[in-house]
């Protein structure tokens, strides 16, 4: 038996540690750790909530926009607010372009390399791969001369010796499977990919001043005007422009990122039978039809799916959710076997037991700064795989349209889902069906000043004055990586408890007081190794939840010491 530490897990956002027991050729058990502490909900305590969201949406630069929108739905949760429709429509688009930018850059510049031989690519025939390309896509970068130029390029970075974000991989891994001419290609829209993203994200620059970390958020609304006689308000030419930009969003996920997430998944069919996880998914939906904050009225629907069960959707209650700190480097009052809902919960650092040991984690006590989040005493899946699997199941048309025909061009089931293989795919699905609706709510927010409506923000209740002595709250959002939360205690204008309980949590957990492991842990167990040395296959799961530890976990020192510096390979 081997027992195999990978730390820190590369091309994700944070510090991840991951542990492994490997038994003839296969992961028997698992643990995760993040090594990171998160003290965002400390530095709240005593704030103004209207200024919450400027801070939480620092807890990371990969999301950029997520924790100001479960922020600010969290306080017009707990004070009643109702958003005008040009506020909803403007959140909606902002969303919408962070999901698609977010979900290629995931599947090209961190996902991609775990299915993609660098190395094999040199040896690619550029009029073969561009036959290939041809083949799968009328994508116009794909002559025989442009695969050539794009072959030399990777060819003379090779030569330099100077490898950047290639260096220390598991080139010539038995693991991969492309072809030379499939890993040109791939090479190739992984470099184009690069160009794209910072072209189309140019939308939140338009709606919110700039990327990441936008600016013009407010509770009750947003704060960029909207006025088609103004040059200094959204008007008829930038409306314009995002409608481009939109457009060519959508170009590019037709016709580079669905045919190149089909071309390599034929190649790895049998993915579809590893990293199945827990089988329980949460879903708190997205995309909102009416103003309220926590509608139910969303493009993309909220549910639970338990025990991988597609004929049922259950609803979500919040007050079922709990959060337990049995293996974490945390410490409740009431003993460490209690679950806390995120109203009560605490994020405390006097944990004075033993700190991560950087050699083998002692995993029968505490190993994670993460919590350990869980529905009805379970623990869930979130994200993308989550969300379309309760879209299919709710009866979302075009959900099931994409999802069919990509089990039907994979020639697999819809069991094939549940799996490493069927959370890459869906990640996929998901960012066509949005990238779709990405014009439309283009249009609608037209539409509205076309007929003369302009109010982008809810004034009623913006006064502390006017609010009660308590209220409390809670903000949903589904982020790219999952179902968010954001948890507020407002007492005589200041807030008195805040808890963000993020997707990463619910997926990257360790177990909780009942031995009940999380997504990653319970994913991981099953996988095929062919080299513990070389651990490909166990990071090809991990990355198909694309984690993102900034948001769970955050280093802080209150008296401004350097805590602990991190040397990059």
């Amino acid at each position: 038996m081997a027992k195999i530490v990978i730390d820190p897990i590369t091309r994700i956002e944070g510090h991840l540690r991951i542990e492994a027991k490997v038994e003839e050729g296969k992961v028997v058990d698992a643990w995760s750790s993040s090594t990171m502490f998160r003290g965002i909900e400390l530095i709240l305590k005593g704030r103004d909530p209207r200024d919450a969201w400027a801070f939480t949406q620092r807890a990371c630069g990969v999301c950029t926009t997520v924790h100001a929108f479960a922020s600010i739905r969290a306080v017009e949760n707990a004070l009643d607010i109702t958003i005008p429709d040009n506020a909803r429509v403007i959140r909606n688009i902002i969303s919408a372009i962070q999901f698609v930018q977010d979900h290629v850059i995931h599947f090209y510049h961190l996902h991609a390399l775990d299915w993609v031989d660098i190395v094999s690519a040199l040896s690619a025939a550029p009029t073969k791969t561009a036959a290939l390309a041809q083949s799968i896509s009328d994508w116009p970068n794909s002559s025989v001369t442009y695969f050539k130029g794009v072959k030399e390029k990777v060819q003379a970075f090779v030569d330099t010796g100077q490898l950047g974000p290639f260096s220390n991989a598991y080139w010539g891994h038995s693991a991969y499977k492309l072809p030379p001419e499939a890993n040109l290609m791939a090479v190739a829209h992984y470099l184009e990919a690069l160009d794209w993203q910072r072209d189309v994200i140019r939308i939140h620059a338009l709606l919110g001043a700039k990327n990441p970390h936008l600016q013009t958020f407010l509770v009750g609304g947003m704060a960029v005007p909207v006025d088609p006689n103004s040059q200094n308000a959204l008007n008829a030419g930038s409306i314009a422009f995002m409608k481009e930009l939109a457009v060519k969003a959508l170009k590019f996920v037709e016709k580079v990122y669905i045919p190149d997430l089909l071309a390599v998944a034929s190649f790895y069919k049998e993915w579809a039978s590893y990293g199945g996880g827990v089988g329980n998914y949460l879903v708190y939906g997205e995309f909102q039809n009416d103003n309220i904050s926590n509608t139910d009225n969303l493009w993309l629907p909220r549910g639970i799916i338990k025990n991988r069960d597609l004929s049922t959707v259950h609803p979500v209650d919040q007050e079922k959710i709990s959060e337990y700190v049995t293996h974490s480097w945390y410490e409740y009052p009431e003993g460490d076997g209690t679950g806390k809902h995120p109203w009560e919960g605490e994020t405390n650092y006097k944990y004075s037991g033993p700190k991560p040991p950087y050699d083998f984690l002692n995993t029968d006590a505490k190993y994670s700064w993460l919590k350990s989040p869980r529905y009805e005493e379970t623990p869930m899946e979130v994200g993308p795989l989550a969300r379309m699997l309760v879209a299919y199941a709710s009866g979302h048309e075009r959900v099931q349209a994409v999802v069919n025909l990509v089990l039907g061009k994979l020639g697999v089931g819809p069991e094939a889902l549940f799996s490493t293989l069927g959370r890459t795919a869906a990640r996929g699905v998901e960012t066509l069906v949005i990238a779709e609706m990405l014009p439309v709510w283009i249009d609608e927010l037209a539409a509205n000043m076309k007929k003369g409506d302009l109010r982008i923000h809810a004034n009623e209740k913006w006064d502390p004055k006017t609010w009660p002595a308590k209220a409390q709250g809670y903000g949903w959002y589904e982020a790219p990586r999952g179902a968010l939360g954001h948890w507020i205690k407002i007492k005589d204008t200041k807030i008195d408890n805040y808890q963000m309980v993020v997707p990463s949590t619910w997926n990257g957990c360790p177990m909780d007081a009942g031995g009940r492991k999380g997504p990653w842990e319970s994913a991981i167990i099953g996988t095929p190794v062919a080299d513990p040395e070389k651990p490909l296959e166990i990071l090809r799961t991990v990355h198909s939840f694309d984690p993102c530890m900034a948001c769970a976990v955050h280093v802080v020192d209150p008296e401004g010491k350097e805590v602990t510096r991190v040397k990059v390979i």
